[in-house]
């Protein structure tokens, strides 16, 4: 989601996809989204709720600062990332301040730095290269589930996002510092206990339904 181009457009492309998609798959029946809940410990409401904040949160600040900076906003669980760069402190505070404002967010972890908009198409290719093999670190790790963590790459700096143990933050960390070329791992994660994570379980089936009826936009 990058705020320093055309901004409504690009938001809205890479944003109402996924969620039209999702749209699509309550319409036709619950396969895939059942499908995606079994392998994310969000809900599914959660889930297409977490879309919508990145939707909405972006189009409010493209509203409002326009091209004066590049921000990425990142939602999992309704705890939202902010990273790019704002030309100034007032803007970044203008930023944390747009998306606090959107109901359904439950907290903002604010990483925009205050810096001029030096980000380029090759840095950009690289942070989503960086992305793409710690995502395929953890998949390749045999101690840890990989769909577990959001990864989210700016600037070489990684960012885990995710519900998990004690032990998955400590070793997801762990797998992230070891990709080529990152700088820094920083964890924006909801860290619970080995207990509460044993009481998590797949929603069932009726659970699932009852879910997307309340979530499905009305026609």
């Amino acid at each position: 989601m990058n705020l320093r181009w055309t901004v409504a457009p690009i938001l809205a492309a890479a944003l109402l996809g996924p969620l039209l998609s999702g749209c699509v798959a309550l319409v036709g029946g619950g396969a895939v989204m059942a499908g995606m809940s079994a392998v994310d410990r969000r809900t599914t409401g959660t889930q297409i709720e977490d879309e919508g904040i990145e939707l909405r949160a972006g189009n409010r600040i493209g509203e409002v600062i326009g091209n004066k900076a590049h921000i990425n906003v990142t939602s999992y669980n309704r705890q939202v990332l902010l990273t790019g760069e704002a030309g100034n402190e007032a803007d970044r505070q203008t930023i944390e301040r747009l998306v606090r404002e959107q109901s359904t967010v439950l907290n903002v972890y604010n990483e925009i730095v205050v810096a001029p908009f030096t980000s380029t198409l090759s840095q950009r290719s690289k942070d989503s290269m960086i992305t793409t093999q710690v995502k395929a670190s953890l998949l390749n790790a045999k101690d840890i589930q990989a769909s577990a963590f959001k990864v989210v790459t700016e600037a070489k700096v990684v960012y885990l996002m995710g519900i998990v143990t004690p032990r998955e933050a400590k070793r997801g960390a762990e797998i992230a510092r070891g990709v080529n070329d990152v700088t820094k791992v920083v964890r924006v994660l909801e860290v619970i206990s080995e207990e509460e994570m044993a009481r998590m379980r797949p929603q069932s089936a009726a659970e699932t339904r009852d879910e997307e009826a309340s979530t499905a936009p009305q026609q």
